[in-house]
């Protein structure tokens, strides 16, 4: 992988083994400045040994780490210009919120009045500057959490690593403070890296993803790219929700794939042709938001019948768990205000999707269908 000036940290081919354990095989990507990149697998997939590789907390077994042009692998945490947040703010409880950011400044010995102004200046990007004089036990957790990145960011490190800062906080708190991290990002121009195992984290807030498993770098894309067209059964089913059907490229007709799925209907993937062959086992993906209830059977192959087994109103959608005759479920999310056929808990129900609703992976799932009606499968991806 060549280096581009733009690029502000690259991991060239880096491996971390721990004995005969390989907890990161041959991570090999960069990241540009002012990205906001972040590292999303589940749990011991080799997301935070990356994190702390770059960091300097761990030394690469092989590879190197480049920061801002310089191999730093051999470089101790504290002469590399990053920072780290992680889950546990560690502020500094005796002191005011302004100490607490000015503490980096004043370590490097830099004049008073300087130190003052940059504080201020980066409280009043995390919005905290009329809080300067209180405590942190005076904070709510987001404004702790602000003010550990506003101490992290007021030396404008190369880049601002984040490990999971996020997890600490309740629902509301955390999807507001995805938001308040993308605008604080984008106001200091400073690579984020962000390593987390929350999907909805890394699609909301990231520029590119690395989805990771078993220490493997599966995709690096935009979430866009990742989301709508996943490189591997794994990123289809980790990331958001996924219907995974099993099957048989059957022929290719112009540039769209027919399958014979195993749950025994055959359907159509438009533009899909040139890039499976006829007989390969492939799995179709089919996102529940692109599945819409329909009366009838689609007769261009882009449709499948079963039996509604679950109807949840959730608002503005309403959620549906449709049956196929092998017992595979389908998840449908619809538009709970739009016009849907009138159907109860029993009935038989059609679902369809339009022609590029569907999307080929090579290779079979390891169970069939939704990858969100069965707890302990989800419990196994996290």
């Amino acid at each position: 992988m060549g280096e581009s000036p733009s690029d502000v940290i690259v991991l060239d081919h880096v491996s971390k083994r721990y004995g005969d354990f390989v907890a990161v095989h041959d991570a090999n990507f960069s990241i540009a400045t002012g990205e906001f990149f972040a590292m999303l697998g589940p749990s011991g997939c080799g997301k935070t040994t990356t994190l702390k590789m770059i960091a300097g907390f761990e030394q690469p077994s092989a590879g190197r780490v480049m920061l801002d042009g310089i191999d730093v692998s051999d470089v101790p945490p504290y002469k590399r210009n990053v920072n780290t947040v992680f889950q546990q703010y560690a502020l500094f409880p005796h002191m005011s919120v302004f100490d607490n950011v000015a503490f980096g400044p004043r370590s490097k010995k830099l004049d008073e009045s300087k130190i003052k102004a940059s504080v201020m200046e980066m409280l009043e990007i995390v919005r905290l500057s009329e809080f300067a004089k209180r405590k942190p036990s005076q904070l709510s957790g987001g404004q702790q959490q602000r003010v550990a990145l506003a101490r992290a960011l007021v030396n404008y490190p190369s880049a601002l690593l984040l490990d999971e800062p996020l997890a600490a906080l309740d629902l509301k708190l955390r999807e507001a403070m995805q938001i308040e991290l993308k605008r604080i990002q984008r106001e200091v121009g400073i690579s984020f890296i962000f390593v987390t195992h929350d999907q909805g984290e890394a699609l909301t807030m990231s520029d590119r993803i690395a989805v990771m498993s078993q220490g493997h770098v599966e995709q690096i894309g935009t979430p866009q790219d990742i989301y709508r067209s996943p490189a591997s059964l794994f990123v289809a089913g980790f990331i958001g929700s996924a219907n995974l059907l099993p099957g048989t490229v059957q022929s290719h007709d112009g540039a769209d794939a027919v399958v014979a799925l195993k749950a025994g209907s055959t359907i159509r993937v438009a533009g899909q042709a040139s890039a499976h062959a006829i007989g390969e086992h492939v799995s179709v993906m089919l996102r529940p938001e692109r599945l819409r209830p329909s009366e009838q059977v689609d007769p261009h192959g882009q449709s499948l019948q079963g039996t509604l087994t679950d109807l949840v109103f959730q608002g503005a959608t309403a959620r549906m768990i449709v049956r196929l005759a092998d017992g595979t479920e389908l998840t449908c999310l619809a538009d709970s205000s739009a016009r849907m056929p009138q159907t109860s808990v029993g009935a038989t129900m059609n679902v369809s999707w339009d022609s590029d609703g569907g999307y080929i992976l090579a290779g079979w799932p390891d169970r069939a269908g939704s990858n969100s009606t069965d707890v302990d499968h989800i419990e196994s991806t996290l």
